[in-house]
């Protein structure tokens, strides 16, 4: 086995591995013997396409304010008392670590605060109450496409199965109802069912299509940056690498290999393609790991390939975006059934910014002043 190391400027990596059929026996589907794994790093840069998307950049925010809104919903009195909610920050994970009463004031467009005996009381304002309604309508027509999205998740997993804590991990992110998790026989019509600790796929022996059928990943040059020819000679060999589908048995495709990393991108494009917004906060994937067959540090692959994956480290935390969602061009890649709805709400979080600026004005005739803890949270609010 010849091993040759080159090293180079930090922006650009190569280590190219030569194996010899005697140390490596070759899938039957690989035409040639030997194969080249090439780790490549280009220079990240800042895109305001994908700094912009309101559903992904505020939903730090979104989550804990859908998570209160769903709180007073289904209570039976459709209303609900500070203190059945007052110690469950962390429950709710507000951001900035703010009390709950003080993040839900900052949303009066949501919430409608009165006072019953002294103790304040919150209930959903006409529009917030609106678009619940409305959501609750969507996930009843939507039931066999979000639980799909589940199944398919299940199927790229080596057993068809995943622990509980990687699915609700990705609950936001998938967009089903609690209800999924409460009977996943009855809301997948079978499809689903609980298992050991978490869920399992019933059918394993359906031919499932993914999202790329073909070699050639879809490409989005980044603006203003021209590769190097190295890396463009790269991008060309990796295309004509074989594809292995995300639902296909991966147990003898080796890691280290070209092919090993055309099947990860290819999971991680799938997988982003089933996702509301097709983004992911990257530390929600560490819990699917071994399950999917992702590498340890999986981080790599994005910085890879920032033709098909956009890195945005807004919210203090690094989100990954999949570009073909968000292309003018033709994609394959299908609308999630929320996907709508959540625009929706965030309109109406950015009308909470507004009438806080009026209701300021009113109090201090003409200026609006805030309290640094507001402002930060308006600035979020407005995306600035």
């Amino acid at each position: 086995m010849v091993l040759q190391i080159m090293k180079s400027k930090p922006l650009l990596r190569a280590t190219i591995q030569t194996l010899t059929p005697l140390l490596y026996k070759t899938p039957t589907f690989r035409r040639n013997p030997s194969s080249t794994y090439v780790d490549v790093y280009m220079k990240w840069k800042r895109d305001p396409l994908f700094e912009s998307i309101d559903t992904i950049s505020l939903s730090p925010l979104m989550k804990p304010l859908l998570s209160l809104k769903n709180t007073i919903s289904r209570h039976p009195n459709l209303r609900i008392p500070i203190s059945s909610v007052s110690k469950r920050t962390k429950h709710f994970e507000t951001p900035h670590r703010l009390k709950v009463a003080t993040f839900m004031r900052r949303y009066p467009s949501f919430f409608h605060e009165s006072s019953h005996d002294t103790i304040p009381w919150f209930s959903l304002t006409r529009a917030a109450s609106a678009l619940d309604i409305e959501e609750r309508a969507l996930l009843r027509a939507s039931r066999a496409d979000i639980a799909r999205r589940v199944y398919r998740l299940l199927r790229m997993s080596r057993d068809n199965h995943l622990p509980l804590s990687a699915i609700k991990g990705l609950q936001w992110n998938l967009g089903f109802p609690d209800e999924l998790l409460e009977d996943p026989i009855g809301f997948s019509d079978g499809l689903l069912e609980p298992d050991r600790d978490g869920l399992r796929a019933t059918t394993t022996d359906e031919p499932l299509r993914p999202m790329v059928s073909d070699a050639a990943f879809p490409l989005f040059p980044m603006k203003g940056v021209r590769l190097k020819r190295k890396i463009e000679e790269w991008l060309e060999e990796f295309q004509r690498v074989p594809y292995v589908s995300p639902y296909e048995d991966f147990s003898h495709v080796r890691p280290d290999s070209d092919v090993g990393e055309k099947r990860v991108v290819g999971v991680l494009h799938e997988l982003l393609g089933l996702f509301v917004d097709h983004s992911v906060e990257r530390r929600r994937l560490f819990g699917l790991k071994k399950p999917l067959g992702l590498p340890q540090k999986v981080h790599r692959v994005f910085e890879r390939h920032p033709l098909m994956f956009y890195l945005s480290f807004k919210n203090t935390t690094c989100t990954v975006i999949l570009k073909e969602a968000y292309s003018d061009e033709g994609s394959k890649i299908e609308r999630h059934p929320l996907n709508n709805l959540r625009r929706k709400y965030v309109e109406l979080m950015k009308e909470s910014s507004e009438m806080l600026k009026a209701r300021q004005r009113r109090r201090c005739g003409g200026e609006a002043v805030m309290d640094e803890q507001s402002e930060v949270l308006e600035d979020q609010i407005l995306n600035s």
